[in-house]
């Protein structure tokens, strides 16, 4: 059991003396949360992806539905593509590293040390991989069942803690961390994305957010371009044929991606290659990393796109936003 020794971390995220660990369950006050593979399941039933109502029915666990969850809070099918693209793209790969500095790079790691750091929607925990030793404990959240091969992937840790949990509806204490960061995940819910790093106030004094940008410091035909894949996206996204989406995944990365990184190499002795669209943010990526990324860009049915100057208007709830210049365009700091 990797709880037996945190009792004291889940009284003080929860905000509650009323707890008691069991074997397969954490109950908390009237809540019963279950326990699978070290991970605390906070969804509401109603919410459980199928293969986990089938492991849970298996180890002769009740599921009872609830209410029926709005589709304004809650997206099924982003659930559903997200649990299967990290299952099957589950490995860390050596580029995780360099785009963790990337994503970190307003951020003093040193300072991280005596934290309670929030990985809110970790996917497999490749950012947390590089953090867990930089923190003094390290809070995991996500709503599908990545949070199942982030476990194996920090399985080595002692500082960690995994939660399958519905980030809108989570049942912890305000600032219940010290620094929590959201990276590439509010802009795939249903509702604003920036309305959501707003509420994202209450857990933590200082956010470190990714949000996609709006190609706001581009030139003119990468919007164009973008007009075009938005409309495929939205016809492939609603494919969950694992064949299909298996050839599409590989048609995009050796026809579309490859070329233009080839291209983008082919002008850079130029100086001109930062026109070629994919080349700055996937030079020297591997196959695999890139069709990952392709999996996630085309099969996410919703996907909002933020400019610099929209996210500066978080200033009307935090006291300082900072923007980052580097990529990928656009992550900030959030401080209260």
């Amino acid at each position: 059991m990797n709880y037996t020794d945190k009792l004291g971390t889940l009284k003080d995220i929860f905000g509650s003396n009323e707890i008691i660990l069991e074997t397969n369950c954490l109950a908390v006050d009237d809540h019963i949360y279950p326990i699978l593979d070290d991970v605390i399941i906070l969804l509401d039933p109603s919410q459980y992806p199928n293969s986990l109502k089938s492991r849970l029915e298996k180890r002769k666990e009740a599921v009872k539905d609830k209410a029926t969850v709005e589709p304004s809070d809650f997206a099924e099918d982003i659930q559903f593509t997200f649990g299967e693209e990290w299952q099957r793209f589950p490995d860390l790969l050596p580029e995780h590293k360099q785009e963790f500095l990337q994503y970190f790079d307003l951020i003093n790691l040193s300072e991280l040390r005596n934290n309670k750091v929030c990985d809110l929607g970790c996917g497999i925990g490749r950012w947390s991989f590089f953090l867990s030793d930089k923190c003094r404990e390290l809070i995991l959240v996500d709503f599908s069942e990545a949070i199942f091969v982030a476990r194996r992937n920090l399985a080595k840790t002692n500082n960690t803690l995994f939660f399958m949990g519905d980030l809108k509806k989570l049942p912890f204490r305000n600032d219940f961390a010290d620094f929590l960061f959201c990276l590439g995940v509010l802009h795939h819910l249903p509702t604003s994305a920036i309305d959501e790093v707003r509420t994202l106030k209450r857990y933590a004094p200082q956010l470190l957010v990714y949000l996609y940008y709006a190609l706001d410091n581009r030139p003119f035909y990468y919007r164009i371009l973008l007009s075009l894949v938005t409309k495929i996206r939205l016809m492939v996204a609603t494919q969950r044929n694992p064949i299909f989406r298996e050839v599409f995944t590989w048609f995009c990365t050796i026809g579309i991606y490859l070329p233009l990184l080839a291209l983008g190499k082919a002008l850079r002795p130029l100086g001109i290659s930062h026109y070629i669209p994919l080349y700055e943010g996937y030079q020297g990526k591997s196959i695999n990393r890139i069709r990952q990324d392709v999996y996630d860009r085309f099969f996410t049915r919703i996907e909002q796109r933020y400019s610099k100057k929209q996210i500066m208007t978080l200033k009307d709830t935090f006291t300082k936003i900072t923007v980052s210049d580097n990529l990928p365009y656009w992550h900030f700091i959030c401080q209260k």
